[in-house]
């Protein structure tokens, strides 16, 4: 049976006891690392930018590559026209981990997103001291006033965050926050349908001065153009290059496709 958002919820909630007792350590890791590169700036040039995901396995796909060495991949995307790099952080469902981040914080400047289920100000923490230039805040999985103290405690260290919505109602939710970064899912994730249609309708009511992302469901440069013509600034493509027998060749292509002014 597949898993829920809430079950995933769930599990990260029971781990948060443990992180906040290791909080000092945390901050102390967190301070002793440079200010990252601006994730917003990378993914504002004149054509899309790819951000390229470290990704082992998912509850839609299964397992897609269990034996990617997170470093390297990393080290090959920055090289071919990466804009960001986004690092799945969760074990028990993507097979990620914390020490993924930390390795492909040692092989690049590129901006890193830490992709992860963020509920807890400790995470945000522990995603600066890992080398992360940005967090994974998903709309759907945050409460009222939550989203907003989350985003402020992400500003607070000096990190950017992705605010992920999948409805009309979660991006009124996101702009009122006020959101540099909006990254619209084609994905459900209460039934991991794609709805791609959706989506970019959904992308181009993103205001021009916001950042506009395009995630799940980009798996050619053809996808990448549709998004584009709905006004995206930046796509996240995460199983078409773990997946792909030529990594370096797909990236290219994606990264080729040029950005519309909205």
């Amino acid at each position: 049976m597949a898993v829920s958002l809430d079950q995933i919820l769930e599990a990260t909630r029971r781990g948060i006891p443990s992180l906040r007792a290791r909080r000092a350590g945390l901050e102390r890791d967190a301070a002793a690392r440079p200010r990252p590169s601006s994730l917003r700036a990378a993914l504002r040039g004149q054509r899309v930018g790819v951000i390229a995901e470290v990704k082992r396995r998912s509850p839609s796909a299964g397992v897609i590559r269990d034996d990617i060495d997170p470093g390297e991949r990393a080290a090959l995307y920055a090289r071919h026209g990466a804009a960001a790099i986004s690092v799945l952080t969760d074990t028990p469902h993507f097979g990620g981990s914390l020490e993924d981040l930390r390795a492909a914080a040692a092989r690049t400047d590129v901006p890193l997103l830490r992709k992860d289920f963020i509920l807890d100000e400790v995470q945000v923490v522990e995603a600066r001291a890992a080398g992360a230039a940005a967090v994974l805040l998903i709309a759907r999985a945050l409460g009222p006033g939550r989203l907003e103290t989350l985003l402020g405690c992400v500003r607070g260290a000096e990190l950017e965050a992705l605010v992920e919505v999948h409805t009309a109602a979660e991006l009124e939710r996101a702009l009122a926050a006020d959101a540099d970064i909006v990254g619209v899912n084609s994905r459900d994730l209460d039934t991991f349908r794609i709805d791609l249609d959706g989506a970019l309708e959904l992308i181009t009511r993103v205001p021009a001065d916001r950042i506009a992302v395009a995630e799940s469901g980009m798996h050619r440069a053809e996808d990448v153009q549709r998004a584009a013509a709905a006004g995206a600034d930046a796509v996240l493509v995460g199983t078409a290059l773990s997946a792909s027998p030529d990594p370096a060749g797909l990236l290219q292509r994606l990264s080729e496709v040029s950005r519309r002014d909205r």
